[in-house]
């Protein structure tokens, strides 16, 4: 007699046999052919319920250039484990094919040339076209949005989201949650939420005067005969991560009990499927789910991983469909009796040359962009230089930032957010006004100028190098390494907390920890903090420059993890 784990445990071994899961042998077989929309849209039907889901967008209504990290590293339990595998580990665990179109899309090696012959990914236009093709396959699939949707461009910070608001309600989207939304503050979310045709969902969403839920905290769906709930869980971190005066009477958090509560009030609904629709990121989902019972699937965002396949935990699967519209995930489920007997899963993967626009979406999102193209298009410089941004420690991106920083502000050293969103750029490329918003658009983007201790400094560094490395995931509570320039470091990431920073030099002397050092960043927390925008910061810099070239990474030496670990491969900064 098998059990349902053993069960489970094959349909994933099948689903990556056959292709069912995504890439897989898929990337052997068409590596060399050209690309067919109908290739990647292939899929085998199964089942009875279908899901739909997309996340971390960032407001990336175009098609873009992105470059996935070389440099994502696990710690305890999580060290080489997916998310925490890049590059040629990462092509070798799912059988990706070097140099393919799947390797191009899911891991950094030879970005620039394989861009160059693949193209772009991503584009609304072309995830409706998606969409659309799957929904005529399955008409009852669940159209789900995991968060960070409304943020993120020059466009939506002008419209304070209302073209994503546009974009997702004529993409179909049958429910939300949300992160980076709350930016906007908390009036613009509730005066867009009370117009949205579908629930925006947060069980972990209190208000704080009442100590009460504030939001749906789940929606049942019924579709084919079926009752599916989904729960919604938006980023625990938001008053940590981002300024709290932002959404001043609700709060947030992990809300383990909460969880198991709605989990428990659906099974008793007579709900045949429990799927949690997350922003919480993959490493705490992960544990999450090892101690919440009952939920079949979670759709996991915020960490911005791309996975070819589920990640099965007991008897529920781990579904991470990375960022900026790349992909779209269709995971098709057999249910029977009120429990999920099997699955199929496909990363789509959204190469905007092959796949044909959707000619209705196309039309609204040039009408969105319409009243600011001039700006949006108007070339502030050139890069000779790939420019990215998405790792744990400093991209291309980011030394371009902190070089216009120490510059334009005369300072010794300079701080950036280890944000994950941001596009990237190939050598040759114009750097348009929109580029430039693409990885600062935010409503703090006021850039700082202050003096600081070594010590504070030091303190700065060690609180971030927690919050990315602590091995407890319920700690890990957003974003990367700060990025910096003018500073040089050592990490231990396997440290202990107060521990993990040393080495820390400017211009080869040693950071003294009663000395005051002139810094300058930006995207202050505290409310009322004033000062030129970044993207305008950057902006002289770069009419300045002109052109971007022979970019140095400002990489800190990493320490105590081996040379073989596969979260990290080719690093330039130093490894032992």
């Amino acid at each position: 007699m098998i059990t349902r784990r053993e069960f489970m445990q094959a349909a994933m071994a099948t689903s990556a046999i056959i292709g069912a899961s995504g890439f897989g042998n898929w990337a052997k077989l068409a590596a060399q052919q050209a690309l067919t929309q109908d290739q990647l849209l292939q899929f085998d039907d199964f089942g009875n319920v279908t899901l739909i889901h997309i996340t971390d967008i960032h407001a990336q209504l175009k098609p873009v250039w992105f470059r996935e990290p070389e440099i994502n590293l696990g710690v305890g339990d999580a060290k080489g484990h997916v998310p925490h595998v890049t590059g040629a580990d990462f092509q070798k665990m799912f059988g990706i094919a070097p140099k393919s179109p799947e390797a191009y899309a899911l891991t950094y090696p030879d970005f620039e040339s394989l861009g160059r012959a693949y193209g772009k990914m991503g584009g609304m236009d072309r995830v409706a076209t998606v969409v659309k093709a799957i929904r005529a396959a399955r008409p009852d699939a669940i159209l789900l949005d995991g968060g960070d949707t409304w943020h993120g461009s020059m466009s939506s910070l002008l419209t304070k989201g209302q073209d994503m608001v546009n974009v997702m309600n004529q993409l179909g989207v049958e429910a939300m949650t949300s992160h980076w939304e709350w930016t906007y503050g908390q009036e613009r979310v509730k005066e867009i939420v009370e117009t949205l045709p579908f629930p925006f969902l947060g069980a972990n969403i209190f208000d704080v005067e009442w100590d009460e839920p504030a939001f749906e905290p789940y929606k049942i769906f019924e579709k084919g005969g079926l009752r599916i709930a989904v729960i919604g869980q938006a980023f625990p971190y938001m008053p940590i991560a981002n300024p709290k005066w932002m959404f001043p009477d609700y709060s947030f958090g992990i809300r383990e009990e909460r969880m198991q509560e709605m989990v428990d009030e659906v099974r008793a609904e007579g709900v045949d499927l429990v799927v949690c629709l997350s922003h919480k990121g993959f490493d705490v989902d992960r544990k999450m789910v090892s101690r919440v019972k009952g939920i079949d699937v979670i759709l996991t965002g915020h960490t911005h991983d791309a996975v070819p396949e589920p990640v099965l935990v007991g008897e529920t699967i781990l579904i991470a469909s990375g960022s900026n519209g790349k992909f779209v995930s269709r995971v098709d489920l057999d249910v029977r009796d009120g429990r999920m007997m099997g699955f199929r899963h496909k990363l789509i993967p959204v190469f905007s040359d092959v796949i044909a626009p959707d000619a209705e979406m196309a039309t609204l999102i040039d009408a969105e962009r319409a009243p600011f193209k001039a700006q949006l298009e108007e070339q502030i410089g050139t890069t000779e230089s790939l420019l990215y941004r998405r790792g744990n420690f400093n991209g291309t991106w980011d030394d371009l930032i902190c070089n216009a920083i120490r510059s334009e502000r005369d300072a010794q050293i300079a701080m950036s957010p280890g944000v994950r969103w941001g596009t990237s750029l190939l050598p040759g490329d114009a750097i348009t006004r929109e580029d430039i918003h693409n990885v600062t658009s935010m409503t703090y983007g006021a850039c700082y100028r202050t003096e600081m201790t070594g010590e504070t400094l030091k303190t700065i560094l060690e609180d971030v190098a927690d919050n990315l490395f602590n091995t407890d995931p319920y700690y890990q509570q957003g974003g990367d390494m700060v990025r910096v320039g003018g500073i040089e470091y050592t990490i231990a990431p396997n440290a202990k907390i107060g521990s993990r920073i040393t080495q820390m030099s400017i211009k080869g002397k040693p950071v003294v920890a009663n000395k005051t050092y002139k810094v300058a960043g930006w995207a202050p927390v505290a409310e009322g903090a004033t000062g030129e925008p970044i993207w305008e910061v950057v902006a002289s810099y770069l009419r300045d420059k002109k052109v971007i070239k022979g970019l140095k990474l400002n990489e800190p030496k990493i320490v105590g993890i081996g040379k073989t670990n596969p979260g990290i491969a080719d690093y330039k900064g130093g490894v032992s």
